[in-house]
């Protein structure tokens, strides 16, 4: 069974692959400097972010949080193209991901193949509600967002949560609650909020063993952000310079964390991803009210200055 999956998860990075080849192709033959008109995103830094913000998600740490901080921080990608750009580039790095997690890691089929179907199903329904909303309802969920990832980072640090049990799998009632949270979560993701820390909290809250998290987490990714992505290119809400820099980056960052570094002392690194998350979140809150205010200051110009005779 565990064969079958990884089978299936291919043949999603191989339609996906494809998908998005088709779709960049077809737009490159306008002319345009980037298939979405953001002509300004350059290739080298989203290598660097790719490569960074994977190869910390592969010890742990996440890499939705400080893709979208760097994003704000940098001004690389507009506010409203990040969850779309996110969740494009960062499908074959995940995949890349669950292939290496899957195999080596014990965990019962099936609750891990019931926790994928509803992250599959929550993956398409928050994408679809995403790619609709105006920029300024998509930076408010951003900063929101950020907050509870920022909160969620910090209640791990502060040891809010259960160390977890021993279990590899569940059933009953649990089971049936681990697969309406992974729904709920995988719709979220598609906001910005990354699934690998609720789900980590989640099974050690129903007493699984939190390694058996990791290939939950990053097997549901790996079916969800395909399908969420899709919707993303097809509605033109993302960057495709900055997703190709995040593949191109994230590959090579996941494999150096898993076959190289394997573990490193990461509790600073999560505080400092705590705290740049706080901030990109205020500049976002901040964002649509600031963005009112000169667009005021603009039509209030245009009004003082007449036309000129003639």
């Amino acid at each position: 069974m565990k064969a079958a999956l990884l089978a299936a998860m291919g043949l999603f990075a191989a339609a996906y692959l494809t998908v998005w080849s088709v779709h960049l192709l077809g737009k490159r033959g306008q002319g345009r400097g980037d298939s979405i008109g953001v002509g300004d995103a350059h290739l080298a830094p989203q290598l660097g972010i790719g490569f960074l913000t994977n190869f910390m998600d592969t010890l742990g740490v996440g890499a939705f949080a400080p893709t979208t901080a760097m994003y704000k921080l940098l001004h690389l990608v507009p506010d409203d193209f990040i969850p779309g750009t996110i969740n494009a580039g960062g499908v074959l790095p995940v995949i890349l991901e669950a292939f290496i997690f899957i195999a080596i890691i014990v965990v019962d089929f099936r609750t891990l193949a019931s926790m994928i179907v509803a992250a599959v199903f929550g993956a398409w329904l928050g994408a679809g509600m995403v790619c609709r909303w105006p920029k300024v309802k998509i930076q408010v969920a951003l900063g929101l967002a950020l907050l509870v990832a920022a909160l969620l980072m910090a209640g791990a640090q502060l040891h809010w949560y259960p160390a977890g049990g021993s279990a590899l799998g569940l059933s009953g009632w649990r089971l049936a609650i681990a697969v309406g949270c992974n729904f709920v979560f995988a719709a979220f993701m598609q906001l910005g909020i990354g699934l690998y820390a609720p789900c980590m909290i989640l099974v050690s809250l129903l007493g699984m063993n939190p390694r058996a998290a990791f290939p939950i987490m990053m097997g549901s990714c790996a079916f969800l952000m395909p399908v969420g992505s899709y919707r993303f290119i097809r509605s033109g809400r993302y960057s495709a310079k900055a997703a190709v820099g995040l593949t191109i980056g994230g590959i090579p960052g996941i494999l150096l964390a898993a076959y190289v570094v394997k573990t490193l002392p990461l509790g600073a690194v999560r505080w400092l991803a705590v705290l740049v998350a706080v901030y990109t979140a205020a500049m976002l809150l901040r964002s649509p009210a600031k963005e009112t205010a000169n667009a005021s200051k603009g039509l209030e110009r245009q009004v003082e200055t007449p036309p000129p005779a003639g």
